[in-house]
This record gives C-alpha cells, sequence and structure tokens, in this order.
C-alpha cells in the first residue's frame, strides 16, 4: 500500500512496546496504550491530540498485543482521523524499527509520537503550525527541566542555537529534556534505515543523533506547554494528577 495523502499531515503512532515497567504486580507486560489516565485511554488521549495538532489519518505501529489493541482501538475511537494499523514484528527491538514499519506509509512532512505521553493541547497547536528542515526534523523540547517527573528517567537533550547536538538519558551536560513529539521529513527514516544497516537495530534517540551530526536536527520549546510520558506506576500516578488539576483549574477560571 502506497502513502497516504487524504489531506493534513499524517502521524505516526508508536505503540508497540511491552510496557513491562507499568504491568500490574505479577504480570509480565501490560497492553499500555489501553491504560486510562485522567478518564480517558492513553491512545484515545494521543489520537484527540492529532486531531488538534492538525493531523487528518494516524498510522499506529502495533507489536506486544497487536490483535487486541487494534481491536479495542477501532471500538472505542469516534473521532474523525483515518486510523491505519501497521504490525511490528521486531518490536522486542528497539524503538526505531517501529518507525520504519510505518515508512511505506508516509510521504513528506508527518507527526511522530508515542501512545503513552499525554500532552496538553498547547503543545499541539505549537505542532499544527510548525515546518521541520528540509530532509530534517524538529523535537519537541522542554527547558523546564527542574519541573520534569523522573528527571532520571527522561532522555536529555543539549542544544545549540535551535540545533540538537547530542540527545541520550545519560548526557551529563543538557539544557533541555525531550517531550517524545517530532514534526518529521522521510529524512529520519532515511538516517534510521542507515543505523539499522549499519548495527542491525536502531533506537529512535541513534536517528535523530545521526541527523544532528548533518544539522538537520531542530528543536521546538513547548514554552509552558503540558507533557507527561507514562512509563512507570509513579509517573502515571504523576499524570493523573496533573491532569485533574489542569480540569479543576480550567473549571474555576469558567
Amino acid at each position: 500500500m502506497g502513502a497516504l495523502r487524504t489531506g493534513g499531515r499524517p502521524a505516526v503512532v508508536l505503540a508497540a512496546g511491552l510496557g513491562s515497567r507499568l504491568a500490574a504486580p505479577g504480570a509480565s507486560s501490560s497492553a499500555k496504550p489501553l491504560l486510562e489516565v485522567g478518564g480517558e485511554r492513553l491512545v484515545n488521549r494521543t489520537l484527540r491530540s492529532l486531531e488538534i495538532a492538525g493531523c487528518s489519518e494516524v498510522i499506529i505501529v502495533l507489536g506486544h498485543e497487536a490483535d487486541r489493541l487494534q481491536r479495542e482501538i477501532e471500538d472505542c475511537y469516534t473521532g474523525i482521523l483515518r486510523l491505519q494499523f501497521v504490525f511490528n514484528p521486531d518490536f522486542h527491538l528497539a524503538n526505531g524499527l517501529s518507525v520504519l514499519c510505518a515508512r511505506p506509509y508516509v510521504a513528506g512532512e508527518f507527526v511522530l509520537t508515542m501512545a503513552d505521553h499525554v500532552f496538553g493541547n498547547e503543545t499541539m497547536e505549537l505542532i499544527r503550525e510548525h515546518h521541520p528542515p528540509r530532509d530534517g526534523a524538529t523535537l519537541c523540547v522542554d527547558y523546564k527541566v527542574e519541573r520534569v517527573f523522573d528527571l532520571e528517567d527522561a532522555t536529555k537533550v543539549q542544544e545549540r542555537d535551535g540545533l540538537i547536538q547530542t540527545i541520550g538519558k545519560e548526557l551529563m551536560t543538557y539544557n533541555c529534556v525531550d517531550t517524545g513529539v517530532f514534526i518529521c521529513t522521510t529524512g529520519l527514516m532515511d538516517a534510521l534505515a542507515e543505523v539499522r544497516a549499519q548495527v542491525g537495530n536502531a533506537s529512535l534517540s541513534d536517528g535523530v543523533q545521526a541527523l544532528a551530526s548533518k544539522g538537520l536536527m531542530q528543536v521546538l520549546d513547548i514554552g509552558d506547554g503540558f507533557w507527561q510520558d507514562v512509563d512507570t506506576p509513579k509517573m502515571l500516578a504523576h499524570a493523573n494528577a496533573m491532569l485533574y488539576g489542569r480540569r479543576r483549574l480550567r473549571s474555576l477560571n469558567g
């Protein structure tokens, strides 16, 4: 099947992982995208955010519990996005391989995110208006490092003059944090394919670093925008508290 072309930019959502760090006690894994946060399933929240970002179609890359996830998503999602499901047989490897599974379905610019990240509408509105560099990509970053929940687990970024220099969880020197949402060209796919050809595997950060080495990896500051990765029980509890707090604040402000 060729690339989808029916209006706004397509999006790619990575939903293939095991989710083992968020699994119930005694379980080996979890269908994490189906968990509720702030009273709504993670994957539904992600799809609604992509509507706000101006996307018209979404390629959802599945792996662990693929059949169940596809069935549940098709049953519960009632929004305007056209959904396309793709299976990653190597879902036990790095997440860059999931990105590559979507390669036949995108052309030009696309939005890329994870099914286990939560974003405020203000962040999605920034994405709607942004365009990445030619043959490159843009990563949305948070400079409010002191406010990041579980900073040790976060992917750190060293940025200079709007361009990423280095990226990784173990960086000792950094000035912002990866929020888990990108505006991309297929240049990111090319970078990931090159890494995979060299080492047989490729993380998303590997692709970002490869583009960064060519000066093609920009950052977009989310400012006061909200985001939260939901990767552990503590992160889930924090995301719930933040979302309910934001809801109460909106109701108080009318």
